[in-house]
């Protein structure tokens, strides 16, 4: 009887060993976009952006929600550019030469602008190397917005679940497609 609990042993160790490379084996990289707001350093899936914009004039929208900055015409296409200070609750900095917008495939047929302070560049980053971002609190929806944290050259790079994002920021257009 003694050798039986030896033996579940080693089945058991080289269960685990199959499982530790399976899970090892399915860590991949993606590539994420990184970019600055109030010199914090956060970055969105490169899946999601169809294009980076340089800061071109904005038509405000009346009555609009705060973070709304206004609407472009892209290519004969309305566009809605939401202003990503506004809506983490930073403060207000006008647009310079560094200012971007970044264009995220909202559906098939639509995009939403997000204005940023600057595209940094396109990283590769690990899926191993992703936190879970920690809850803020019971009631921040913005800490909702975050993916997870990862570090990138000894730098705190926050990344955004876009998904979550714009179904804040546009929750009528999300409950119409549904």
């Amino acid at each position: 009887m003694d050798s039986e609990p030896t033996k579940r042993t080693t089945e058991d160790s080289s269960v685990s060993s199959v499982k530790s490379r399976t899970i090892e084996k399915n860590h991949q990289s993606s590539q994420w976009v990184k970019f600055y707001i109030n010199n914090e350093l956060f970055a969105v899936d490169t899946l999601q952006v169809r294009e980076v914009l340089k800061y071109s004039e904005i038509t405000p929208v009346p009555g609009a929600q705060a973070y709304v900055c206004g609407l472009i015409n892209l290519r004969g296409k309305v566009v809605t550019v939401i202003d990503t200070r506004m809506m983490f609750a930073l403060p207000h900095q006008e647009p310079d030469d560094d200012t971007n917008i970044i264009l995220i495939d909202f559906s098939e047929e639509e995009m939403v602008g997000f204005l940023v302070d600057s595209v940094d560049e396109v990283v590769n980053i690990t899926t191993k190397n992703i936190e879970i971002a920690p809850s803020l609190s019971d009631n921040d929806t913005k800490s909702g917005f975050i993916k997870g944290v990862t570090y990138y050259n000894n730098i705190l790079i926050i990344l955004l679940d876009i998904d979550r994002v714009i179904s804040h920021v546009t929750p009528i257009l999300v409950d119409d497609l549904h």
